[in-house]
């Protein structure tokens, strides 16, 4: 059974910087090994299994093992300093490695190589090669460039790059559950971001593709994957912006928006689950919840951030919505989709000039929203962002941590009242391997994303099962399996 201190150190989004190393070796009889360690955000991880994959073809099979490993890669995030200094951290950790092999070629990819990008050579004097989102296809010969005995950069940003054709290696793969990136980049200029810096503009890639790779996975044995974007509700594929006769060779519409794509996925097969992230407030449409009301695969969650609930502070921040536009979207998917749809997060406490009461609107609007779930941070000022350009960050590190707390003391309550609300329901649960806590126990997700435990019994990975809930904490729902 989950503890809930544990529960509580998930619920608590201040450590945005989460680590998965490469755990997936691959034994193919290639001559050199690839480390890959990714940070932050699920397009990262995304990220890192088309890099495995780019560099597979080219002579590499990945490792678990840093100290057998020929390249080692660190998939890197920017959206907070804290990211940025894990990172450096574990730079000084892995010279350990490099003083022992100094043959060991050391790359930063991602985010955090886009912002810096050659200073990174210069303050990491271990770093060889810095590679920014949209130059994996340049990887090989920026390794050979650097197997030459120099360093080498590659930060270019493109307007069409979307890795597409590319199949990625399923890294930490658990065999159920897939990432499939249908777009990249973000053209929304929110001031506390660097996402549109060191991610680029928006481009979609093209449906077909994308729907291929879920048939794919569905046909490997994969039953359930989410759909990744900076802001998915964004999506478009036209024939005006892109190739009309592939459109028309593939029978797909003129224009295929979000709600076009989640249909099309969905019709993959029924017992494909689809998920999505992340929806942004101002994009999200009638016609997006009302697909999901009608396809029992699309998962009843959403995770819609909010940032703040003051709406002064949501235009110093950039995010094209007010205070009750948002609550006028949270009406709807109320409405349209019912109140066990599970609503999740993101909220940012301590922006420039936030005042008590602004603050205390951000918790009243958590409080009629009733969140199951949030990543909470207090503002870290990035540099090179808008609102380090025209603001001042004013507000002193001691209040930001105090407002922290109260948020994540309010979400922690919110989180587990909604939990409460599931005991005595049976949910459906896909199986997506063992309880972190025991191995006499499974664990899998419900529709609205939330963790349920249950004893294994004679059950396995990758199946649905109906589990009846008769306990909860705030992070975890516990049960047993009933009508299987």
């Amino acid at each position: 059974m989950e503890s809930l201190i544990e529960d509580l150190s998930v619920l608590d989004g201040s450590e945005q910087c989460e680590t998965i190393k490469v755990t997936q070796d691959q034994h193919t009889g290639k001559k050199r090994k690839l480390y890959i360690e990714s940070y932050g955000c699920q397009m990262n991880f995304s990220d890192s299994e088309i890099v495995a994959s780019i560099l597979h073809k080219e002579g590499f099979d990945t490792t678990s093992d840093i100290a057998l490993a020929d390249v080692v890669f660190l998939n890197t995030c920017s959206i907070r300093e804290k990211a940025e200094q894990t990172v450096r951290k574990r730079l000084a950790q892995i010279n350990t490695h490099k003083k022992q092999r100094p043959e060991m070629l050391v790359g930063v990819l991602g985010c955090m190589a886009e912002r810096l990008k050659t200073k990174l050579l210069e303050e990491e004097k271990i770093v060889d090669l810095v590679a920014g989102p949209d130059a994996y296809r340049d990887l090989p010969a920026l390794i050979a460039q650097v197997d030459e005995g120099q360093k080498a950069v590659n930060t270019f940003l493109s307007r069409e790059e979307t890795y597409a054709d590319i199949s990625p290696v399923r890294l930490n793969s658990n065999g159920v559950t897939a990432f499939i990136s249908i777009m990249r980049g973000c053209d929304n200029m929110c001031t506390f971001c660097v996402v549109p810096f060191t991610r680029g503009r928006e481009r979609s890639r093209d449906p077909h593709s994308i729907v291929a790779e879920a048939v794919d996975l569905f046909n490997h044995g994969y039953r359930e994957v989410t759909l990744l974007g900076q802001n998915v509700d964004s999506y478009k594929w036209s024939e005006e912006e892109n190739n009309k006769a592939y459109l028309e060779r593939k029978g797909i519409e003129n224009v295929v928006n979000f709600a076009g794509l989640l249909e099309m996925v969905a019709q993959v097969s029924p017992l494909l689950r689809v998920r999505f992230s992340t929806s942004h407030p101002k994009d999200i449409t009638d016609e997006v919840l009302h697909t999901m009301a009608r396809h029992e695969n699309i998962c009843k969650n959403i995770h819609l951030p909010v940032q703040s609930g003051n709406s002064r502070i949501l235009d110093m921040m950039g995010r094209g919505y007010t205070r009750e536009w948002y609550l006028q979207r949270v009406q709807r998917i109320r409405e349209i989709l019912g109140e066990d749809c599970g609503i999740t997060s993101d909220m940012i406490t301590g922006f420039c000039t936030e005042t008590d009461e602004e603050h205390r609107e951000t918790l009243s609007l958590m409080e009629y929203v009733k969140y199951d779930f949030a990543f909470m941070f207090f503002y870290s000022e990035r540099p090179g962002t808008l609102a380090a350009k025209k603001f001042v960050d004013d507000i002193p590190e001691e209040i930001k941590k105090r407002r922290l707390q109260e948020i994540i003391q309010l979400q922690t309550e919110l989180s587990l009242k909604r939990n409460q609300r599931d005991v005595g329901k049976v949910h459906q649960v896909l199986i997506e391997g063992y309880s972190r806590k025991s191995e006499d126990f499974l664990q899998g997700r419900n529709t609205a994303n939330k963790v349920v435990v249950f004893p294994k019994e004679n059950f396995e990975k990758g199946q649905y099962i109906n589990v009846l809930v008769h306990d909860c904490t705030a992070a975890t729902l516990l049960g047993k399996a009933v009508n299987n």
